[in-house]
């Protein structure tokens, strides 16, 4: 597999699994899209190891897998040849790979699907999953700023959970904390909305701006989930194209 193949089947596996990161990868300069299209299959692979199966032995097995990935990766030498792992490890460093390590062991809790104790502990995982993928992009794109990156990551990473909770429920998954519904989905589409505008107040180097273009829906999704969290999840292509290439020309 040559450099340029790899990057096309990540850039294939985005298209397919995430469209909406797709979209915001394809509206970044092309040298973003090269490290970017991996990290996001990466995280579309993990995201998925412990969703297509049953059996937890075999979900802990492919978690494990993508670790013994990253420590490969981590540890300079060879890497395993796989259509993610390859081009992942061109663009991934050291520290990249310990702090994705951290996100497939956040994912583990994904196995048994137990409902979140509290608020924080649901905003902790968020933050271990959606916010460390966002920092990780972000510093390779040349961010310094972590917090800034963890906010946008834990307002992106709350928005699509709670737009997720309708699904989760019909999968016998229990995903918002105790307590009334509504108002726990209110209640977390306001940390989110508040972890956005922290996001969006912090000065962010100009090479890393492009990686944030995945927050362009995210403020409108979580103002529709906190007006009416009961209402029916619509998708808007056209209006999040519009958004983005408007958050492209202004800046995220």
């Amino acid at each position: 597999m040559t450099p340029d193949e790899g990057i096309a089947a990540c850039a294939g596996l985005v298209q397919r699994g995430d469209p909406a990161r797709f979209r915001a990868v394809m509206a970044a300069p092309v040298p973003l899209r090269r490290m970017l299209f991996p990290l996001y299959a990466f995280n579309l692979e993990v995201a998925r190891a412990p969703l297509v199966t049953k059996e937890s032995m075999i979900a802990e097995m492919r978690l494990q897998w993508w670790r013994d990935a990253l420590s490969e990766i981590a540890a300079g030498g060879p890497v395993r040849h796989h259509e993610v792992v390859t081009p992942l490890a061109d663009v991934l460093d050291a520290q990249g790979a310990r702090n994705l390590d951290d996100l497939i062991e956040a994912r583990r809790a994904d196995i048994e699907g137990l409902r979140p104790a509290d608020a924080n502990e649901l905003t902790r995982y968020i933050d271990r999953t959606a916010g460390t993928l966002l920092w990780t992009a972000a510093r390779l794109a040349g961010a310094t700023d972590e917090n800034a990156a963890r906010e946008g990551g834990l307002a992106q990473g709350l928005a699509n959970w709670l737009h997720a909770v309708p699904d989760l429920v019909a999968r016998n998954r229990q995903p918002l904390p105790p307590g009334e519904p509504d108002m726990r989905m209110r209640e977390l589409a306001q940390t989110g909305l508040d972890a956005l505008a922290r996001a969006r107040s912090a000065r962010v180097a100009k090479s890393a701006r492009p990686v944030f273009l995945v927050l362009a829906d995210t403020r409108a999704r979580l103002r529709a989930i906190h007006r009416d969290p009961g209402a029916p999840v619509r998708e808007t292509p056209f209006r999040d194209r519009l958004r983005l290439g408007l958050r492209s020309l202004r800046g995220w």
